[in-house]
């Protein structure tokens, strides 16, 4: 027998192992958990802030991203929603937030509602760079003075994109600047459907910046004056079992938020339904 063949006893061990592996793989895949960047059900949350956040938790969401307006909110409001969710098993992954709130003068106050709300990122929206690449390499130097601020808190910074970043400028994406010259700690929280609009491959972006892509907001798009961002999820052209593998294997993925602009339905029954069709398209 040469030898690095296996003895009947030693196979049989090995493959006794082999679904314990298998399984632990599956659970660690599965563990990823998935929430809702509450922009989706906007109108509703601002009739019934207490409600919408129990509703959704009810839904199945694990966890969820809160938009602007969480930053006025006082600091006894704040503790009260922290403790909604606390009652619920919900987590808040990130929020939201404006380019102001990142301005000197408002990032103390959105870094202490951040640890209020037990979130992990505080994610910059979206930017007003000033014309050219110069502009956006301002914007990263904004972030980075951001992250320097809210690590020392355990909190770090994030920025999310649009078809803006996708799109190129004088021949080169403005993400790409931003990718380069912000820190490792930065997150590039992805969107996809706005990826996708603008001509990019959100799977070759992933695989390009691994481990950044800590986050995703899982919104489709489809061509079309009629169907846009207004498609419900999975009914887009995204390729999402390609998303998912790469921002698993690759991306560095930390949790998934469900995003929708609008749809043909309720917000609350599009959130619902696009729940259901993330749990079957990702297990």
């Amino acid at each position: 027998m040469a030898p690095t063949s296996l003895t009947r006893r030693s196979f049989l061990a090995l493959s006794a192992t082999l679904p314990l592996a298998l399984k632990a793989h599956a659970y660690a895949s599965a563990s990823i958990p998935v929430g809702l960047e509450l922009y989706s059900v906007r109108h509703q949350l601002q009739q019934d802030l207490d409600g919408t956040v129990l509703a959704v938790a009810k839904m199945g969401y694990q966890g969820v991203e809160f938009y602007a307006p969480y930053f006025d909110w006082s600091e006894n409001q704040t503790k009260q929603i922290r403790k909604l969710l606390d009652d619920q098993g919900v987590r808040c992954f990130s929020t939201h937030n404006s380019f102001e709130y990142f301005a000197p003068e408002n990032l103390q106050k959105a870094r202490d509602r951040n640890l209020i709300l037990g979130s992990k990122y505080v994610v910059m929206s979206s930017s007003k760079p000033k014309p050219g690449l110069d502009g956006w390499k301002e914007v990263a130097g904004i972030l980075n003075s951001a992250a320097d601020t809210l690590e020392p808190a355990r909190l770090k910074a994030g920025y999310h994109n649009h078809e803006l970043e996708f799109t190129p400028l004088d021949g080169t994406r403005p993400i790409e600047i931003l990718a380069k010259n912000t820190k490792p700690s930065i997150m590039l929280q992805l969107d996809v459907g706005t990826c996708i609009e603008a001509g990019s491959d959100p799977v070759a972006w992933i695989k390009a910046n691994p481990g950044r892509i800590r986050s995703l907001h899982c919104k489709d798009w489809a061509p079309g004056d009629s169907k846009g961002y207004t498609v419900l999820f999975g009914e887009g052209v995204a390729d999402w079992k390609a998303i998912f593998a790469a921002a698993e294997s690759a991306g560095g993925v930390e949790y998934y938020l469900v995003e929708q602009e609008g749809s043909r339905f309720s917000e609350m029954d599009t959130a619902r339904m696009c729940l259901q069709t993330f749990r079957k398209m990702r297990g």
